[in-house]
């Protein structure tokens, strides 16, 4: 029996990419933003509806550059039910993650919170579209106005999200998309920061930290980093695009399937579905209740697993309880992403899973099931 695995990278057709490079055996340009990278950026603008968009090596460098390019200092409002990467951006930016917890709905930073938790060094809000779930960016934009702070979007979930018909990354000062392979939309690896015309200097400043602070040919007036795309990721990167549509119906579908059967059923908690979203159907997580449904989420990640299934707890652990941060912070204040990511589980989504494994998938999930007395 083949191993399901939680996800797979969606990749064009052989020849089709094989094509796509064909020119770099001409030209040598393998990276140093080549035609591929200046082609990708363009067509990337359109599709998410941005004023300004710039690539990187990853997503993870498009969030600790753009911190770093808009010169934060002091605290950063975030939330710990996130990957690693979004912590570590603001540590690595020599900045004081303040965590507030998430809401029980859709796991995205509960901005009935933030607030409270602003204080005289606070300088930004890095809220988190948890898979693909969008934040409550009205919200978050109102507090950021009234307390002068900038907003940064951790996009990594939300590529191709609209809300109320606009593109996710056109809101916020700057949004970061990550490109990995396990992405809705890949690059192998990769990632792109979007960004508003109001910031000003910053998309300059962003472009010479992505290349080692270099400014000219004899100037280099930052410490900078080398974070740029390379042509063959770039050019992944076009292909994929032209699949995209084709790919995200496909992953609706598998959604569809999981939904028919897991809808509704006591002790487990699906992702919501949200008012005025485009979803780009990333995750299905599956918060299990196991004093309603009988089974813990452990249990039935075994059961997966002996299937030869594999299963994620994502997030877990959450950011505040790494190792690295151990004594830092108070895990009594995220009560509830302390409990989600106890109970969370990600089942396989990608969009070549055949709806009949699908199925097979959530009747497993449901067999866990006992009877509670």
């Amino acid at each position: 029996m083949n191993t399901i695995l939680v996800t797979q990278s969606s990749i064009p057709p052989f020849e089709e990419y094989v094509d796509e490079i064909r020119s770099i055996w001409v030209s040598h340009w393998l990276t140093n933003m080549g035609v591929k990278h200046q082609e990708l950026q363009r067509r990337l603008k359109d599709y998410l509806g941005v004023e300004n968009i710039d690539l990187f090596t990853n997503g993870h460098m498009a969030l600790e550059l753009s911190m770093q390019a808009m010169k934060l200092t002091g605290e950063v409002i975030t939330t710990p039910f996130t990957f690693a990467s979004t912590t570590h951006a603001i540590v690595r930016n020599g900045l004081t993650p303040v965590f507030c917890d998430i809401n029980s709905t859709d796991f995205t930073i509960d901005v009935n919170q933030i607030e409270s938790l602003i204080t005289d060094k606070t300088t930004a809000i890095a809220p988190v579209h948890v898979y693909g779930n969008v934040c409550d960016v009205e919200k978050i934009e109102a507090i950021a106005k009234k307390y002068d702070l900038k907003v940064i979007y951790d996009a990594a979930h939300a590529f191709g999200v609209q809300y109320k018909g606009r593109g996710i990354a056109s809101y916020g000062d700057v949004s970061c998309f990550s490109f990995h392979a396990t992405k809705v939309f890949n690059t192998i690896e990769g990632g792109a920061a979007c960004f508003s015309d109001r910031l000003k200097d910053f998309g300059l400043d962003l472009y010479r930290l992505k290349n080692f602070g270099i400014r000219g040919p004899e100037c280099v007036d930052a410490v900078g980093a080398n974070a740029k795309m390379n042509e063959f990721c770039a050019a992944m990167g076009l292909c994929n695009l032209r699949h995209l549509a084709g790919e995200i119906e496909k992953r609706r579908k598998v959604v569809a399937a999981y939904r028919e059967l897991l809808e509704g059923v006591d002790g487990l908690q699906l992702n919501p579905i949200q008012k005025d979203v485009k979803q780009n159907y990333a995750y299905f997580p599956v918060v299990f209740d196991e004093k309603v449904f009988g089974a813990t989420r452990n249990d039935v990640m075994d059961a997966l697993a002996h299937e030869s299934i594999l299963a994620r707890k994502y997030f877990y652990p959450i950011t505040n309880t790494f190792e690295c941060y151990r004594g830092r912070f108070a895990l009594q204040e995220t009560p509830v992403a302390l409990h989600v990511s106890r109970h969370v589980l990600t089942l396989p989504l990608y969009a070549d899973l055949p709806l009949a494994d699908a199925e097979r998938i959530a009747k497993i999930v449901l067999s866990c099931r006992k009877t509670v007395a």
